[in-house]
């Protein structure tokens, strides 16, 4: 096997921006295994009468698998370098969306699902730690712009594929969006390289604390500062994954999902619309929250955009049955969420190093499959309290927690831990490789 320094130097694609634009092409390909789920809930319950949380378990397994493994992804890609790693999820990918079109029994749902969640966390969570490898300085911003091709890749897909599943059946278009969508990632993963040892030891101008040390998964594991950050990942991704999995059901609920809607020159019904736009916010917001955290600071960011998630949440509850506003709220609550993908992952290298970034920032993923089992839940709370409104009270008080834990806990944990770091050290070529 080819190593990671001869990759480096006889490749076109050592170039810290090329490298960038791979990794978000890459989770743009991989955005619907999670985006666009929501799309096949209602024609699968049509064709099998398997009821909605018994299909919503497939998400949960996809959502597990897709983080719970991320850490061990991350040994191997700290370990063997990435490109092996996307590769094969891609491939993963394909392979889950095509079982899917073929899917007649559950158990073969959750095993497809089960494909899938490792093939996109493979793929996920290699983009994230290569992205903030790459750019040291702005950990926060490229972070943000690969997460975005996560959060908002799908925007361009939801129309195609809401019309396909219309004209030749959710089965099909599982089909075919699965062999193109695995099959660019698996041609995409070859180019795929780590960045030499001058640029793995350069310090953050941005995060002073950030490279002071090195820190292992197992040595993070051990810090009140890892387990605050879980716990506030697990607040945040909750309401946020309920939201992705159950605005189509939520959208009927209200009675909205297929009431027209214009805005912006353009009309659709109010849940296309929604998905829509909801995808772009969702991705636009990474690298911009990622940006303003390289200049103010991640606590200050999160408390900001954690304490508009809240109120997002509540607006919606209250006003979501007017179509327009279910549109708009629907892409603010989406807007203030998807940032948890930028904020996290810097922090967590800046706090921890980027030796290990790649298992780290995936033990930190974890929590959003810790999240993930709440969202079959959704469903049944919804329909026992008689409304969603219960659920998006409780999501929202997680929210303001949140961002209270942001500034007022993490905020002087963090500064105390890095106070207490050795002096700076250059990572040295031999370290670094």
């Amino acid at each position: 096997m080819t190593s990671t320094t001869e990759q480096r130097g006889k490749s076109a694609f050592g170039n810290p921006w090329l490298q960038l634009i791979i990794g978000i092409l890459c989770m743009v390909m991989i955005a619907n295994l999670q985006y666009g789920w929501t799309l096949f809930v209602g024609p699968i319950d049509a064709k099998f009468h398997w009821g909605k949380a018994s299909i919503q378990v497939a998400f949960t397994v996809f959502v597990l698998l897709e983080t719970w493994l991320v850490p061990v992804e991350g040994y191997l890609v700290d370990r063997f370098g990435p490109r092996w790693i996307i590769v094969i999820g891609g491939a993963l990918c394909g392979i889950a969306w095509a079982l899917n079109s073929i899917a007649d029994t559950l158990p073969m749902l959750y095993f497809a699902a089960a494909l899938g969640g490792v093939g996109a966390g493979g793929v996920y969570g290699t983009c994230i730690g290569n992205a903030v490898r790459w750019f040291p300085g702005r950990r926060g911003l490229a972070a943000g712009l690969t997460a975005a091709g996560f959060g908002a890749g799908s925007a361009l897909t939801v129309i195609p594929i809401a019309n396909m599943i219309k004209s030749a059946g959710y089965q099909q278009t599982f089909l075919t969006f699965g062999i193109v969508q695995g099959l660019v990632v698996f041609v995409l993963g070859f180019l795929i390289l780590v960045p030499p040892p001058e640029v793995l030891g350069a310090a953050p101008k941005f995060s002073p604390s950030a490279g002071r040390r090195q820190v292992s998964p197992t040595e993070m594991i051990k810090t009140p500062v890892f387990w605050l950050m879980y716990a506030m990942f697990v607040m945040m991704a909750a309401g946020g994954l309920m939201a992705v999995a159950q605005l189509a059901p939520i959208a009927k609920d209200f009675k909205v999902a297929e009431v027209p809607v214009s805005l912006i020159g353009l009309t659709l019904p109010a849940l296309t619309f929604a998905l829509t736009i909801d995808r772009v916010l969702n991705g636009l917001c990474r690298p911009f929250f990622g940006w303003v955290s390289d200049h103010i600071g991640r606590e200050n960011t999160m408390g900001l955009a954690f304490a508009i998630e809240g109120s997002g949440i509540i607006a919606l509850a209250n006003f979501g049955t007017d179509p327009v506003m279910f549109v708009l709220l629907s892409g603010i609550v989406f807007f203030a969420w998807g940032e948890i993908y930028s904020l996290f992952p810097a922090t967590a290298a800046d706090t921890f190093g980027t030796k290990f970034a790649t298992a780290n920032t995936g033990l930190l993923y974890t929590a959003k499959g810790t999240a993930a089992i709440v969202v079959p839940f959704a469903s049944v709370w919804a329909a026992s309290a008689g409304g969603w409104h219960a659920v998006f009270v409780a999501a929202a008080i997680a929210n303001f927690t949140a961002a209270a834990l942001a500034l007022l806990a993490l905020k002087p944990l963090r500064a105390k831990y890095a106070a207490s770091a050795p002096p700076a050290v250059t990572i040295t070529a031999k370290a670094a490789a």
